[in-house]
């Protein structure tokens, strides 16, 4: 991230906007956030009113990657109990005017002075002191003789070089490098050029105070320089620099660069702050990335842990399945114990006239029978010496009859749990096709609602109006125009139902990639037939939307919308369908949404 003094220096030039405002509202949304609301009331001249009074909210940000001071339009929303620093600066700022906004040089640090009353309704100064310096950001608040009344973080500072507490006297941080602001061009070149560093955007960052690295390359880009450390170079760098911060910024403005940002030498309008709403629209976009991704990956660690769940289940179903695979050898094997049983004595003795040649091993651990089921092939055959030949029969069919239940019972438990591994599979693959949080939660509530998750304790987002929010997820499927044919496609399970059972009629055409998960799609046909090529079209957008889309000759299932059914006991997106055509395909999305 690049808000570096430089940056800082940009947006407090913006901000002198707020130089006679007033506080009115002070809020705390998270840990790290402190939001300040302040009205900057309009003028009148010869009693009539030149300017309107406006409201700004001054968002201030101590969270270790996303830290920085700005004006923003983003609601967000607040604990019901305010946290105790919220209601100090309550206590202290609110109905205070601000009479300056300053930093000293580059360093990372905003103060914030407030003209206030005290309790002897005295006027008296207090100071925001606003260190952004990515871990080790704060906020504290300062009394007019710079003694802390109290702090967004706070540590005693045993071992280190300055506390943070109330009453103690505020200190700010020190740096061993040196301020740009004070040093002549000379001296800059002179101290980058005996550094031990080899390039501008190690140099530079480490040796002078509140340039980062993400500047230099921004600069050096702009330049078109290289990154070597020379003479021409550190003396472009510094003129650069230095037109960048004249005239309180004047001629400089923050704007994209490298999928982040940094200031620029440019053209802008006086007292303009679309440096401050650049700001304030990257890092909203960035912490809405954030939050998805994060939520995004709740989700998929829930899915995962019941798929591999489902998945075990499944490896031992299999092996009970294996295992009583072996009944019919348990039933023949007792057949032949019975079937011999009068050619043994009780003692496991044979016959001495025996032609069968019935063989008994020393430790009488099992005997060797002639399989007449298998051209009277020897077989051996495991007993209990200990029972008789009859009781060896009977454990045998005991273990038969143990052995059919099982594979009956394990065969309809297979069915039933590749149905929920499927059903899993389909929560993954709608999860991978998600844009947006609002997608996210469609998901999310369809996992809360299922008894398969229930050991999670997920809680559905019900509020007051969670049936206009349903309809609203519900509709928010995709649309496409195929020639005068209108087609549409869910996103997920739900919307796939949606559409299949309830938006769509009875003469519609329905697709979906066969035996591959995916999206329903429909094709609107308002009675009319659609043409051969129609149909593939639909049928290319339906293998796209499904995991085969990367995939070549995907086969995809369409029929008419009155073939298609949905038995109760299916889960959501599970349809069984009769009279159906199979059509293989590319995938595309050659189509533009509607």
């Amino acid at each position: 991230m690049a808000f570096d003094g430089i940056t800082l220096r940009k947006i407090v030039c913006e901000l002198q906007t707020l130089v006679g405002g007033k506080v009115n509202q002070i809020y705390i949304p998270t840990n790290n956030n402190i939001i300040i609301g302040i009205y900057c009331g309009g003028y009148s001249k010869n009693g009539i009113n030149k300017s309107a009074g406006t409201n700004y909210a001054l968002n201030i940000d101590t969270s270790a990657s996303n830290y920085r001071i700005n004006l923003t339009t983003t609601s967000s929303s607040n604990p019901l109990t305010p946290p105790n620093f919220c209601m100090i600066l309550r206590k202290y700022l609110i109905n205070s005017k601000i009479s300056k906004i300053y930093m000293n040089g580059l360093e990372r640090i905003c103060y914030i002075d407030f003209q206030c009353f005290n309790e002897m309704n005295d006027e008296i100064t207090r100071t925001l002191a606003i260190e952004l310096m990515g871990k080790y950001s704060n906020v504290t608040l300062l009394n007019n003789n710079e003694i802390i009344i109290d702090a967004l973080k706070k540590f005693d500072g045993e071992g280190l070089s300055r506390s943070i507490m109330p009453t103690q006297k505020y200190l700010t941080p020190t740096s061993d490098k040196a301020e740009f602001l004070d040093i002549s061009q000379n001296e800059f070149v002179d101290l980058i050029n005996t550094s031990n560093y080899k390039t501008l955007d190690t140099a530079i960052p480490n040796t002078i105070n509140g340039i980062s690295k993400q500047f230099v390359n921004s600069a050096l880009d702009n330049l078109k320089l290289s990154n070597t450390v020379s003479f021409s170079n550190l003396n472009s760098i510094f003129e650069y620099v230095n037109s960048i911060l004249d005239n309180d910024c004047e001629n400089a403005y923050i704007g994209s660069f490298k999928n982040t940002y940094s200031v620029f030498l440019g053209n802008t309008k006086a007292n303009n702050l679309d440096s401050n709403f650049f700001l304030d629209d990257y890092y909203s976009k960035k912490l809405l990335d954030e939050e998805y991704i994060a939520y995004r990956n709740t989700l998929l660690k829930v899915l995962s842990s019941v798929l591999d769940k489902i998945v075990k289940k499944l490896e031992n179903i299999n092996e009970k399945i294996e295992t009583a695979q072996n009944m019919i050898e348990l039933r023949t094997y007792g057949e032949l114990l019975l079937a011999n049983i009068y050619k043994f004595t009780e003692n496991y003795k044979t016959a001495e006239n025996d032609s069968s040649k019935i063989l008994i091993t020393d430790d009488t651990k099992y005997v060797e029978l002639e399989n007449f089921y298998d051209n009277n092939k020897i077989e051996k055959i495991p007993i209990d010496s200990s029972v008789s030949i009859s009781k060896n029969a009977e454990k045998y069919f005991k273990k038969y009859n143990k052995a059919k239940n099982t594979l009956e019972v394990t065969k309809i438990q297979k069915i039933e749990t590749q149905k929920e591994l499927n059903y899993i599979e389909s929560l993954v693959y709608s999860l991978d096709n998600c844009k947006s949080i609002q997608e996210l939660d469609a998901v999310y509530d369809e996992i809360s609602e299922n008894i398969l998750f229930s050991t999670f304790n997920l809680k559905s987002k019900k509020t007051n109006n969670k049936s206009k929010d349903s309809d609203s997820m519900l509709n928010n499927y995709m649309k496409f125009k195929i020639e005068n044919f209108d087609v549409f496609i869910g996103k997920n399970n739900r919307q796939n139902d949606y559409l299949t059972l309830k938006v769509a009629n009875s003469n519609d055409y329905w697709f979906h990639t066969k035996d591959i998960h995916g999206s329903h799609l429909i094709l609107r046909c308002n009675g009319e037939t659609p043409k051969f090529e129609i149909i593939k079209k639909c049928a290319e957008l339906a293998a796209y939307y499904s995991k085969a889309k990367f995939s070549s000759h995907v086969p995809v299932d369409y029929t008419l919308v009155k073939n298609v059914k949905k038995p109760h006991n299916l889960a959501p997106g599970f349809v069984i369908y009769t009279t159906n055509k199979t059509i293989y395909v590319n995938p595309t999305s050659s189509l533009d949404l509607k």
